[in-house]
């Protein structure tokens, strides 16, 4: 589908790399700006697919779901608006239904439910500018009609409530990828920021995983330890995603994903998605993290609990300065995830509207046109930088639903039941 990339600008090679470079200040702004926008014209032609975007939280916290109190049609406090995603050039966006994994099993799975309710609510009000999607082909359709088309994941296995029921609920309901952990672990899989308890999957857990083949749920393994990484790939009959981690090698947080299990997903056919949280780009950043969530603990306070720590650290901040990120070691890390998983197994969710800073230069959802004309800058042919976009992730979507029609020839919903 995306073999043949059209070229939007005149002239016998109109690549970036064939324009002038750095000649003078003003030649140089002047040569970003036309890039930029550029690369605009190139997301109108070919979908950004952003893996991760928490607005539906935020519209809980802020407004409890009232979309007349924050109308996304014009400017918010957010990250994310309506305006901002089309400067974006973002064709499609997985909206998170997250809830905290401090819940307990019955409040999680019905605050899920409320949070996919608001999903629906946000996409029917604003259904000129946006449309839902739960399949690539849907996807492809929205966009084509000028909308964005709105996909749900539903962040930690705990929205799940250890039954396979529910899972099936939430797909029924157009959820089309599960992480399988949030901050903490789950009773059937170890979390990165938890301390480990089963070693990565249960039986239990490799069953949540063969019933999302089943279902043609992909499986998103950012927020899990490095052995339910593995775990899950060993066990996957699909291909899987990470919708918001990027390269531990660079960044050294248990939430980024080591060389040894992007190398598996290339094998796979999976996506990793580079996630922009600052404490996942920056190694500054982790280590100021590190240092404020030891200040945390010390009053009782666990970094995990994000009810409880995000407005603590937020005056921590005041007194101890968070050091910046910025678009640069983004670059850093997309170079790194496509060195060692390859051209074709990379994509990008931002995590926008889920951490209080991004950084400098990605500060909203307006930024990605700016992220690919900097990897442009760098010699990104425009057919890689569509790749990186969307059109991973809408393959690995594509391949997964192929390899659930084959399950569901084979076997019937899985009857397995959590035990303790």
């Amino acid at each position: 589908m995306f073999s043949t990339v059209t070229r939007v600008c005149a002239g016998p090679d109109s690549s970036w790399r064939a324009w002038p470079r750095r000649l003078t200040a003003d030649s140089d702004k002047t040569h970003r700006v036309n890039s930029t926008e550029r690369l605009r014209d190139l997301l109108r032609q070919h979908p950004l697919v952003d893996g991760h975007n928490d607005l539906p939280w935020r519209a809980r916290a802020l407004v409890d779901y009232d979309w007349d109190a924050l109308d996304i049609a014009g400017s918010t406090p957010n990250h994310t608006d309506l305006p901002r995603l089309e400067a974006g050039g973002v064709g499609a966006q997985f909206w998170s239904v997250f809830v905290p994994s401090t819940l307990q099993p019955d409040q999680a799975v019905i605050q899920t439910l409320e949070q996919i309710d608001a999903v629906y609510a946000m996409v029917e009000r604003y259904s000129d500018r946006l449309g839902l999607a739960t399949t690539a082909d849907e996807v492809d359709a929205v966009f084509a009609s000028g909308r964005i088309a709105s996909l749900m994941g539903a962040e930690g296995g705990h929205s799940i409530g250890c039954s396979l029921g529910a899972l099936r609920i939430l797909h029924r309901l157009g959820v089309r990828y599960l992480t399988l952990t949030h901050n903490d672990n789950v009773p059937w899989a170890d979390s990165a920021t938890d301390e480990p308890v089963l070693g990565g999957l249960s039986d239990f857990g490799r069953e949540v995983v063969r019933e999302m083949n089943r279902l043609g749920m992909l499986v998103d393994l950012s927020h899990v330890s490095a052995d339910t990484m593995r775990d899950a790939l060993a066990v996957t009959e699909s291909p899987v995603i990470f919708s918001h981690s990027s390269a531990r090698a660079i960044c050294p947080t248990p939430r980024n994903v080591p060389d040894d299990v992007l190398e598996t997903l290339a094998r796979n056919g999976g996506t990793c998605m580079a996630v922009f949280a600052p404490q996942f780009v920056s190694p500054q950043v982790w280590d100021w993290k590190v240092e404020a969530a030891a200040a945390a603990a010390q009053e009782g306070i666990a970094s995990t609990d994000l009810e409880a720590f995000e407005p603590w650290v937020e005056q921590y901040a005041v007194t101890h300065p968070r050091p910046p990120a910025t678009l640069e070691q983004v670059v850093t890390h997309i170079e790194h995830l496509r060195e060692v998983a390859g051209i074709d197994h990379i994509g990008l969710g931002g995590d926008y509207d889920g951490v209080a800073s991004l950084p400098v230069g990605l500060e909203d959802v307006s930024g990605y046109p700016r992220l690919l004309a900097a990897l442009a800058d760098r010699g990104w042919s425009d057919a890689d930088l569509v790749k990186l976009a969307g059109a991973n992730v809408l393959r690995t979507l594509r391949d997964a639903e192929a390899v659930a029609r084959d399950l569901q020839t084979q076997r019937g919903p899985s009857r397995a039941r959590f035990s303790s």
